[in-house]
């Protein structure tokens, strides 16, 4: 079940939210350290911004002696879910194929991916 009204992430929290969601959980040092170098950020700013994620409620924060740990408040699924539905009534009128067929035009698709993406259809149909 999906949590109504998630704060909307930005890219700086989107890329923090998905290291917590491989780790579990993480403190500020091992996600800074995780960090890829293609953005430089600062020990601090990634405190700062998680400190502001936690306001936000997109993360939770316990004490672990005197380090604290993070974890992400909704799952992967579910955030994708939410930012999905609001791409999908802001650009596509509420229309999820609208959506997939813009998404599939616009790159290749392998033959396990297509394999998965004609499951869903076929599990999507109507009942005879």
């Amino acid at each position: 079940m999906t949590k109504p009204d998630l704060p909307k992430p930005t890219e700086a929290e989107l890329e923090l939210l998905a290291a917590l969601w491989a780790k579990g959980e993480a403190t500020v040092r091992e996600l800074f350290d995780g960090l890829g170098q293609d953005r430089p950020r600062g020990y601090t700013s990634v405190l700062k911004t998680l400190q502001i994620m936690t306001e936000k409620g997109l993360v939770e924060r316990t004490e672990q002696g005197k380090a604290h740990l993070y974890r992400a408040a909704a799952s992967q699924s579910d955030t994708q879910s939410q930012l999905l539905r609001d791409l999908t009534t802001r650009l596509f009128a509420g229309s999820a194929a609208q959506l997939a067929m813009h998404a599939l035009s616009m790159e290749a698709v392998d033959a396990d991916e297509l394999s998965e993406i004609r499951k869903l259809i076929d599990a999507k149909r109507p009942k005879p």
